[in-house]
């Protein structure tokens, strides 16, 4: 019954596929949550040195994640795998205040890029399980999402540690590239 009804759904929404990147500055949380989602569990990680990159299927869409290393050296290169991209999860630390200007700036630097202009973007919140993180509405205040006016944009809070947050945003992220925008 299972099958027939996966089937039955996919023939009524079809597969879709989606390229999509997962960004942030280094120590965010980016590979723990790409490996949390793909796997369902946490995996050990180190810093990533280029990128990961991981298939992620969820309701009838299958996500081409893309994870890149968020090193200050490594930045200027996340613009070579803009082209093609339909969305981007943008990851931040909420218990680290002290960077939260910088996370800002390459955020906004982001949403600049011409390649990314019909792009949805998805803000985790993350660690959320640390002292002292902010939570969804300062982080909101911090990145000044109030300036995104040309895109759809969702903010989660997210424990990638605790898998929580993430699916929620997973299912705002599908519900708005099944309509069509991003």
């Amino acid at each position: 019954m299972g099958i027939l009804f996966t089937k039955m759904f996919s023939n009524l929404f079809g597969n879709r596929e989606a390229r999509i990147l997962v960004l942030g500055l280094d120590n965010a949380g980016k590979t723990t949550i790409l490996y949390r989602l793909q796997m369902g569990e946490v995996v050990s990680t180190i810093p990533t040195i280029g990128f990961n990159v991981e298939t992620v299927q969820y309701n009838n869409i299958k996500f081409q994640v893309w994870d890149l290393g968020g090193q200050t050296s490594i930045r200027p290169y996340w613009r070579c795998y803009f082209p093609n991209t339909q969305a981007i999860i943008y990851v931040v630390d909420s218990s680290d205040t002290d960077r939260l200007v910088i996370a800002k700036e390459e955020f906004h630097a982001i949403l600049e890029e011409e390649e990314l202009r019909g792009a949805a973007v998805l803000i985790f919140a993350n660690k959320q399980d640390l002292p002292g993180a902010l939570d969804d509405a300062a982080v909101t205040e911090s990145l000044e999402l109030h300036k995104i006016k040309n895109r759809q944009w969702a903010i989660f809070k997210t424990s990638a540690i605790k898998g929580e947050g993430l699916f929620e945003g997973l299912d705002w992220l599908s519900n708005t590239l099944k309509s069509g925008s991003g």
